[in-house]
């Protein structure tokens, strides 16, 4: 009889709502930390934020001020998180910033979209 030492599987807790909101509103306090463009071409991001005309400012407001919208969701890869913060734009419309946080150290934005279905 032998005994199984292979490890245990790493089991992800998912963090609170409260808790992520507030890692993803402090890792965009640092432009350097958050990801929306490619380097060899236009990103999926870059071509919705021109398509539906949200700005980078924009974007970075929503996950500096923003609120958590959904569902959190784990990423594709052990220690991401998928989220989506939002923010009523002043005079604006609600813009939604569908965010994936990297073991809890940068931020890469997936898309970005207006809330509303205009």
């Amino acid at each position: 009889m032998t005994e199984d030492t292979s490890p245990e599987p790493i089991v992800q807790f998912r963090p609170r709502p409260s808790q992520l909101e507030g890692r993803i509103r402090q890792l965009a306090k640092d432009s350097g930390k958050v990801r929306w463009r490619a380097r060899t071409h236009e990103s999926h991001s870059e071509t919705r934020m021109e398509w539906r005309d949200i700005t980078d400012r924009m974007m970075f407001d929503v996950l500096r001020t923003g609120y958590l919208k959904g569902e959190i969701e784990p990423g594709m890869h052990p220690g991401e998180w998928k989220a989506k913060m939002c923010k009523q734009m002043k005079g604006q419309r609600e813009v939604g910033v569908v965010t994936i946080v990297v073991r809890d150290s940068w931020l890469f934005v997936k898309t970005v979209e207006w809330e509303d279905l205009r």
